[in-house]
C-alpha cells in the first residue's frame, strides 16, 4: 500500500467535475462574509470591552465553508434529515457572518458578540456552545480533539437508529472541520479506527492545513499534510488531498521531468509558510530557484502572477471537487486535507505569522487594504469616522448576492448551523417497571451494580420504551453483569458476526448484530463517552429521544474523560452515567489506579451533572424514574442533564422498600434510613452508598457496647444537597428582605439532636459539601489518599472509615461535649484494636472485581 503520494492534488485536473454555481456572485457575497467576521472580532476590541475573538481562521478557510453552505450543507428541513456539522471553533466569526448576512443575526447581535450577560437578549458566544445559543449551534468543539472524536460518534450514532429501525438516517452526512495543529490531540487520531470498520462513509473529515498551530508552524521541519495522509491511509480511510489552486495547473502540466513535484516534496512547512508571509520575488528567488528547470518554468510570469499562485483551500473549484468526491465515494470514511493561508486576505500584518492567531484588532490602514482587497462598498470616510467601529456591510434583501445565497440555502434545507429545541415526546415506562428494584433481594446477597442491571432489564422489556434505550460499556460488561444482554438485546456491529463464536454453546453467549442494542465501543472510555453524546442529544439531532446508559469503571469515568463530559454539558446531553464498581475500598484486589475515592468532587464541577450515591436497589428505583421523567417527560424547566449514579460491587442484603418511605428525601439528597432504638446519648450518623450498612452496624454497636442511641441517615447525594444549600444562601443574598429558604438536609434534620458523623466510601472533601449547612457539630471519615490492593475491610480499618471507626469518632465527639465518660474514646478504641488494619470486620469478599 501506498501511505503518500505526491504533493499533489489527488484528484487530476481532467477528472475535475464541472462547478455547478456561479463562482463570481458566491465570491462576492463571500467577501462580505469575511468582512464582516473580521469586523465583528475588531469592534470587539473596541475601548471599555476588549473581548478578544479570531480573526485569521476563518479568513484562512472561508472557501472551505462556503462551498459547503452553497453546494453540500443540508438543513433540517432537507428531506432526508439534514447533515451534521462539526465547525472548528475558532472560525465561529464566519458563522455568524453568514447568519448576519442570511438576516438571521442583527448587527446588535454582532456587538455582543463574547458579551453574554451584559448583551443578554442580543449575545453571541465566543465559539460553538450549544447551552449558550441553544437555537443556533448544535456541537462544541474548541476544546481540541472533541469534534472530531464526537464527530465519529455521530456518523455511528446515525447508522445506529438507521440499522435499529428507529429512523431512516441513510441521505444524512456528517461534516467534521478540523485544525492540522488539532491532529496533535491524541482524541483527534485515536478513534479513526471505528469510523473506518464501520465503513462510515457518511463521515468526512475536513483538516485545514494552514500548516500554523496558535503558536508557529505546525511541522516546521516536516510535512503534516503528508503525515496525516499517510496516518488515515494507514487507519483505513479516503484520503484526498487539496494542496494547489488552479493557477498552478498549467506548471504541473509543463513539468515533464518532474522538477517542480519534486521541490514540492521536499520543501517543509516551515518554507511555505514563511513564503506567504514574503512576496512574489522571494518565492521566485526561493522556491523556484531550486532548480534551473522550474526557474525557467515561471521565467515568463511577473512577480505579481508568482504571488497569486493560490493554495488549493482557496479555490472553489479545487474544493468543490474534493467535496463532491468524498460524499460519493463508498465504503470508507473520508478526509479531505486542504492546504490554506491562515489569515488569508487580511495583510501582510496578518498573513501566515506567527502570531496571527493572538491577532483580534487591525489597524486603519489593515482596514483600507482589506476592504480594497475584498471590494466592499465602504468609503475611507466611514472607515476613518471611527477605526474601533468599522461598519458592516450587508446587501438589500432584492440584491443578487442576497436572493442567490438564499435560494441555495433553500434548496439545501434550510439555515446551518440550526438547532431543535424541542423534541417529540416519548412513551415512559410504567410504575410496575421499577418493582424489581422495590422488592430487594430477600435473604440473598446483592450489589447495586445487580440491582440496577436487573431494574435495566425491565426497564428494556417495555415494548414502547425499551427500544430507545441504548446501553454503553467499554468493554466490561460481563464484570457488571450485563453479559445477560448479549444474547437479547445483542452487540451493536453493522457487519453483524461473521465469524463462529467461542462461546455459543453457552446461555450467555456474545452475539452482534446489525440491530444490536448495546454499544460496545472496545477498551475506550472516550469513545464511550462520545457514543452516550451522540445518543444523548438525538432528541435535538434526530428528534429521535434515546435514553443512554453508560456503564463503566467508575474511576475511569471523570478523571479521565471530565472533558467529554464538560462538552456533553454544553452540548446538553441527557442520559444516565453509572459509575460502578465505586468507592475506594470495594475493589479489593485491584489497587491504587481503580480505586475510586474522588469521583463525585470532579462530577460537582460539572453543573450538567446530577450525583446520586445511592445505598439501595430500591433507591436507585426511585431515582432512575425521576431522571426519566426529568430528562424525557416535557415537564420540567430544566430537563438538560445527565445522572450520575455510582453503584457498587459488594454484595449485601438489599431490604424491601420500607412501607411510608421518604420518597422527597431520596431523590433530594438524604432520609432516615433507621431510627434509633434505644434512648441515650444523642448522635447522628450519616452515610452514603456502601457505607450505609456498615453504618448501621455502628449503630448497632454503639447501641449494644456503649448505650448511645445513634440515628442512620442515608444521604443519596451530597452534591445535590450542596447545592440546594448554596442556592439557598444565594436566593438571600440577592434578596435580602425576604424570608430566608432553609436547606434540604437542615429540613431533614430539624429536631435530630447530637453530634454528626458523615462517612463515604469516598475522600472527605464529598461528606464535606454539606458541613455549612449543618447546625450540629460536624466530624467526617473518609478514604482520602491513594487506594491500594486489599481486603475491603483492612482497607477500611486503615482509612478509618468502618463501623468500628465510625462507633470512636461518635463517642469521641459526645465525651468532649460530656455525653459519655471521658475514658469512653479511648477504652473503645482499645477495644476495636482500631489501630490494627487486620482487625477490621467492615465488608465481605464477594463480588467481581
Amino acid at each position: 500500500m501506498v501511505t503518500t503520494t505526491d504533493y499533489v492534488n489527488t484528484i487530476p485536473v481532467d477528472q475535475e467535475p464541472e462547478f455547478p454555481g456561479d463562482e463570481q456572485i458566491e465570491r462576492r457575497y463571500r467577501a462580505f462574509m469575511r468582512w464582516n467576521a473580521a469586523v465583528m472580532v475588531h469592534r470587539g476590541q473596541r475601548p471599555g470591552v476588549g473581548v478578544g475573538g479570531h480573526i485569521s481562521t476563518y479568513a484562512g478557510a472561508a472557501t472551505l465553508y462556503e462551498v459547503g453552505f452553497n453546494h453540500f450543507f443540508r438543513g433540517k428541513s432537507h428531506p432526508g434529515g439534514g447533515d451534521q456539522v462539526f465547525f472548528q471553533g475558532h472560525a465561529s466569526p464566519g458563522m455568524y457572518a453568514r447568519a448576519f448576512l442570511e438576516g438571521r443575526l442583527s448587527e446588535e447581535d454582532m456587538d455582543g458578540f463574547r458579551q453574554e450577560k451584559s448583551r443578554k437578549g442580543h449575545a453571541l458566544p465566543s465559539y460553538p456552545h450549544p447551552h449558550s445559543l441553544p437555537d443556533f449551534w448544535e456541537f462544541p468543539t474548541v476544546s481540541m480533539g472533541i469534534g472530531p472524536m464526537n464527530a465519529i460518534y455521530q456518523a455511528q450514532s446515525n447508522r445506529y437508529l438507521q440499522n435499529r429501525g428507529i429512523k431512516d438516517t441513510s441521505d444524512q452526512h456528517v461534516w467534521a472541520f478540523l485544525g492540522d495543529g488539532e491532529m496533535d490531540e491524541p482524541e483527534s487520531r485515536g478513534l479513526l479506527q471505528l469510523a473506518a470498520n464501520e465503513k462510515l462513509d457518511n463521515l468526512t473529515f475536513v483538516v485545514n492545513c494552514n500548516l500554523q498551530r496558535l503558536d508557529g508552524p505546525v511541522r516546521g521541519n516536516g510535512k503534516i499534510m503528508q503525515e496525516l495522509e499517510a496516518f488515515f491511509r494507514g487507519a483505513g480511510w479516503n484520503v484526498i488531498k487539496v494542496v494547489w489552486g488552479r493557477e498552478w495547473d498549467a506548471l504541473l502540466d509543463k513539468d515533464e521531468d518532474n522538477s517542480l513535484v519534486d521541490i514540492m516534496n521536499q520543501t517543509p512547512d516551515g518554507d511555505y509558510q514563511t513564503y506567504k508571509a514574503e512576496n512574489g520575488a522571494f518565492v521566485r528567488e526561493h522556491f523556484f530557484g531550486k532548480s534551473p528547470q522550474t526557474k525557467e518554468m515561471v521565467s515568463d510570469l511577473t512577480d505579481e502572477q508568482i504571488w497569486n499562485l493560490k493554495r488549493g483551500g482557496h479555490d472553489y473549484h479545487k474544493v468543490y471537487a474534493a467535496y463532491k468526491a468524498a460524499t460519493e465515494f463508498k465504503g470508507k470514511p473520508t478526509v479531505i486535507l486542504t492546504k490554506t493561508v491562515k489569515g488569508y486576505g487580511l495583510g501582510p500584518h496578518f498573513e501566515a505569522r506567527n502570531a496571527t492567531h493572538q491577532m483580534k484588532k487591525m489597524t486603519l490602514a489593515d482596514l483600507k487594504a482589506f476592504r480594497d482587497h475584498l471590494r466592499i462598498p465602504i468609503t475611507d470616510e466611514q472607515l476613518e469616522a471611527d477605526p474601533y467601529l468599522p461598519p458592516y456591510y450587508r446587501p438589500g434583501q432584492d440584491s443578487a448576492e442576497y436572493k442567490y445565497m438564499m435560494e441555495r440555502r433553500n434548496e439545501l434545507g434550510g439555515p446551518v448551523p440550526s438547532r431543535r429545541t424541542k423534541s417529540k415526546e416519548i412513551h415512559l415506562p410504567e410504575d410496575k417497571a421499577y418493582d424489581t428494584a422495590s422488592r430487594g433481594s430477600g435473604k440473598q446477597q446483592a450489589a447495586t451494580t445487580m440491582a440496577f442491571v436487573r431494574l435495566l432489564k425491565d426497564l428494556m422489556r417495555d415494548k414502547e420504551f425499551g427500544k430507545r434505550v441504548v446501553p454503553i460499556v467499554p468493554d466490561e460488561s460481563r464484570t457488571f453483569g450485563m453479559d445477560a444482554f448479549f444474547p437479547t438485546a445483542k452487540i451493536y456491529n453493522p457487519a453483524g458476526q461473521n465469524y463462529l463464536s467461542v462461546d455459543r454453546e453457552l446461555v450467555l453467549a456474545y452475539k452482534e448484530s446489525p440491530a444490536g442494542q448495546l454499544i460496545h465501543p472496545g477498551i475506550n472510555e472516550a469513545g464511550a463517552v462520545a457514543a452516550f453524546t451522540a445518543a444523548g442529544t438525538a432528541y435535538a439531532t434526530h428528534d429521535e429521544p434515546l435514553i443512554p446508559i453508560y456503564v463503566f469503571y467508575s474511576m475511569f469515568g471523570f478523571q479521565r474523560t471530565g472533558d467529554a463530559f464538560w462538552a456533553a454539558g454544553d452540548q446538553m446531553a441527557r442520559g444516565f452515567i453509572m459509575g460502578a464498581t465505586a468507592g475506594r475500598t470495594t475493589l479489593t484486589g485491584e489497587g491504587l489506579q481503580h480505586a475510586d475515592g474522588h469521583s463525585p468532587i470532579l462530577a460537582a464541577t460539572n453543573p450538567a451533572v446530577v450525583t446520586y450515591d445511592p445505598a439501595y436497589g430500591y433507591e436507585i428505583g426511585h431515582i432512575v424514574k425521576a431522571g426519566l421523567e426529568r430528562m424525557y417527560g416535557g415537564k420540567h424547566e430544566d430537563p438538560n442533564v445527565m445522572y450520575y449514579i455510582t453503584i457498587y460491587n459488594e454484595p449485601y442484603q438489599q431490604p424491601k422498600e420500607p412501607e411510608n418511605l421518604d420518597v422527597a428525601g431520596i431523590l433530594g439528597g438524604i432520609y432516615q434510613v433507621s431510627p434509633a432504638t434505644i434512648d441515650g446519648p444523642r448522635a447522628q450518623l450519616l452515610a452514603s452508598g456502601v457505607a450505609v450498612p456498615w453504618t448501621i452496624d455502628a449503630q448497632r454497636m454503639l447501641a449494644e457496647d456503649w448505650g448511645v442511641s445513634a440515628d442512620v441517615w442515608s444521604v443519596t447525594s451530597w452534591n445535590e444537597l450542596r447545592r440546594d444549600g448554596l442556592e439557598c444562601e444565594e436566593q438571600s443574598f440577592l434578596d435580602p428582605g425576604a424570608e430566608p429558604r432553609i436547606p434540604f438536609v437542615a429540613q431533614q434534620l430539624a429536631g435530630a439532636t447530637g453530634p454528626v458523623v458523615a462517612v463515604s466510601d469516598y475522600m472527605k472533601a464529598v461528606p464535606d459539601q454539606i458541613r455549612q449547612f449543618v447546625p450540629n457539630e460536624f466530624a467526617t471519615l473518609g478514604a482520602d489518599g491513594f487506594g491500594f490492593s486489599d481486603t475491603r475491610a483492612a482497607a477500611r480499618r486503615f482509612f478509618k472509615i468502618d463501623a468500628h471507626s465510625v462507633v470512636v469518632r461518635t463517642l469521641q465527639m459526645l465525651a468532649k461535649r460530656g455525653e459519655v465518660d471521658a475514658s469512653v474514646p479511648a477504652a473503645a478504641f482499645a477495644k476495636y484494636k482500631l489501630d490494627d488494619v487486620t482487625a477490621g470486620t467492615s465488608g465481605n469478599a464477594g463480588g467481581d472485581s
